[in-house]
C-alpha cells in the first residue's frame, strides 16, 4: 500500500492535471464555472485558479463552511438543513443550484461532507461526501462519494477536489457530444 504522503502527492498531481485539462477544455467551449465548497474549504476554487488562464473559466467560489453561510450566500432553505443535516444529498443540490443562481456560470459543482478526523457518526461516517453537479439546461445531479475512513483529513480533501475536477470535465464533455 503506498504510503500517506505518497498518495497525497499523487492525488495532488491528478488535481493539478484535471485543473489544467477544465482550463483547456472550459476555455475553448467559453464555458464559465462557480463552486460551492464546505468540507473541501475552497480547495476545489483553488486548484482551478492555480492554473494560468484560469480567469476566462471561473467566475466564483463560495466557502459555505457554516450552515449560516449556505443559506446566506447559496440560499440554502433552514428547512434542508434541519431535515437532512448539511451533509446530505439535499444540501448538495440546493447549494450548486445556489452557485448557479449567484454567478455567471454554467456550470458549478459543490461539496459537503465528513472530512475527519472527527465529526462523523454512524449514518453520516468520516469520509462521506456528497457532490453535485449543475450545468447548462439546469442540468443536475447528485452523487455520493464514500472514502476510506481511515485515511488522513488531507487525503479525503484532496481526494474530494480530484472527484470534483473530473467530474467537471465529464460533465463539459457530455453537453459537448
Amino acid at each position: 500500500m503506498m504510503d500517506e504522503a505518497k498518495m497525497l502527492d499523487q492525488i495532488q498531481a491528478d488535481c493539478r492535471a484535471r485543473a489544467s485539462e477544465i482550463v483547456e477544455k472550459f476555455s475553448e467551449h467559453g464555458a464559465m464555472i462557480a463552486t460551492a465548497e464546505s468540507c473541501t474549504g475552497g480547495l476545489i476554487a483553488g486548484a482551478i485558479t492555480d492554473i494560468s488562464g484560469s480567469s476566462t473559466v471561473f467566475d466564483r467560489g463560495f466557502v459555505t463552511y457554516s450552515n449560516e453561510a449556505k443559506q446566506d450566500m447559496l440560499d440554502v432553505k433552514a428547512a434542508t438543513l434541519e431535515a437532512f443535516g448539511a451533509v446530505s444529498p439535499q444540501v448538495a443540490t440546493e447549494m450548486v443550484l445556489g452557485a448557479r443562481r449567484r454567478s455567471r456560470a454554467d456550470f458549478a459543482v459543490s461539496v459537503t461532507g465528513v472530512a475527519g478526523p472527527g465529526g462523523g457518526s454512524e449514518q453520516k461516517p468520516v469520509g462521506l461526501v456528497w457532490m453535485g453537479l449543475s450545468g447548462p439546461g439546469d442540468l443536475t445531479g447528485v452523487v455520493e462519494l464514500r472514502w476510506d475512513p481511515s485515511w488522513s483529513r488531507d487525503i479525503i480533501r484532496a481526494a474530494t477536489v480530484r472527484a470534483a475536477l473530473e467530474a467537471l470535465v465529464a460533465r463539459l464533455d457530455e453537453r459537448s457530444v
